[in-house]
């Protein structure tokens, strides 16, 4: 009988050279990867170590030199972003890259801080600098003061000095102007701060005429402005305008003429210092300011007041003087009647002589200018006149 065929899996041999050993193979490709990935990192570590170190020094280092001066003025308008704002740095000369001053603001975090404003940036400044002063805001401020008391015109001679301003601007009217201190931005228009002052002085004036005492002889704002301005004009100190504005007030209310050099001045230069003493022929010649000929108020005021000079008018005290002269100390004494102010005006006429070099006889010490008609160091009386104010003081 035939034997069953046997069904044992026949036996497979492999050559032993083919058959793997341990720790051989697969293990050794995953170590060599290991040490490739160590050495890049480390490669890369040491990249980056020498790039941040090379830009901290760009970003201490010095910048670039200034293209004239020891400065450059840069100005940052509102509302711009940081590439515009690297774009105008660039342009300016004060940083040599845009991308480096992207990347520095963005490391210290100073892209959400900088500030609008003008700058003057240090000639060599460095990257750290020029981003400290756009975060600190230590920007370049710039101002014009327009003085109590200055006309319109002086006004506009301040505002055309001032080199940061642009533009051409008329002489506003006389008294329009709010004497205080502006600030002012490179390249605004001069016709832009006159305009500023003009809305300033519309403001304060009402305010100032709503709380007007019953006490005072004006009848409008107008006509405060016009007094105000006289009062500004003759003295230069504030304690005595209250003094003044009564002197004046209690003229008006008597119908006594104001008889003020400041307006005489105004007649002859429209708002510009005189330079020297009035003139007997000045005194005499008609203007429409020339209050020693008129009547009551001029047409405009003389000058540009200040807030104590119009309160002084608005709010005047009372008072009995309606003369006054200069003191030779820079103010002014006040006297009731007529009699009492000649005496004040021979005081101060001998002021006058020793100050001129004159002797008690009228002997010169010294060789004052020759004496003309048009000359009145000392301007005689008129005949029947009802009050007196020597002019003593060229420029107000």
């Amino acid at each position: 009988m035939a034997k069953a065929p046997s069904r044992r899996t026949p036996k497979v041999r492999i050559p032993k050279s083919r058959v793997p050993k341990k720790g051989s193979g697969g293990g050794g490709a995953k170590s060599g990867l290991g040490v490739g990935l160590i050495t890049a990192a480390g490669t890369l570590g040491l990249f980056l170590v020498a790039a941040l170190v090379a830009f901290w020094a760009v970003y201490w280092g010095p910048g670039p030199r200034a293209a004239e001066g020891e400065a450059t003025i840069v100005t940052l308008p509102s509302g711009a972003g940081v590439p515009a704002i690297a774009a105008n740095l660039k342009s300016a000369g004060v940083i040599r890259s845009t991308d480096l001053f992207r990347a520095a603001i963005s490391l210290t975090g100073a892209d959400r801080k900088i500030r609008a404003g003008e700058y003057e940036v240090p000639s060599g400044a460095s990257l750290a600098t020029v981003v400290g002063l756009l975060v600190e805001g230590k920007s370049v401020r710039h101002y014009v003061t327009l003085p109590e008391g200055w006309s319109s015109a002086q006004a506009v001679d301040i505002l055309m000095k001032q080199p940061v301003l642009t533009g051409e601007v008329e002489v506003p009217p006389e008294g329009s102007l709010w004497p205080e201190t502006y600030e002012v931005a490179r390249g605004e228009t001069r016709a832009a701060v006159v305009a500023r002052m003009q809305r300033a002085a519309k403001t304060k004036l009402e305010t100032l005429w709503a709380a007007r005492s019953p006490a005072t002889v004006v009848t409008t704002p107008e006509e405060a402005l016009i007094l105000a301005s006289i009062v500004e004009k003759e003295t230069g100190i504030a304690s005595e305008r209250p003094e003044v504005a009564a002197v004046f007030t209690n003229r008006l209310r008597l119908g006594m003429r104001l008889e003020s050099d400041p307006t005489i001045v105004y007649g002859v230069t429209k708002g510009r210092p005189l330079g020297r003493g009035i003139l007997l022929s000045e005194l005499r010649r008609p203007t429409p300011w020339n209050t020693y000929l008129i009547d009551g108020l001029p047409p405009t005021p003389i000058a540009n007041p200040g807030e104590e000079a119009l309160k002084a008018v608005l709010n005047p005290p009372r008072s009995e003087y309606v003369f006054f002269v200069a003191d030779g100390t820079g103010g002014h004494v006040f006297a009731r009647t007529y009699q009492e102010h000649l005496l004040n005006v021979a005081r101060w006429r001998e002021i006058e002589r020793r100050k001129a070099g004159l002797s008690g006889g009228g002997t010169p010490e010294t060789s004052p200018a020759p004496m003309t008609d048009e000359a009145a160091p000392a301007i005689a009386i008129p005949p029947g006149a009802k009050v007196i104010r020597v002019p003593t003081e060229a420029g107000r």
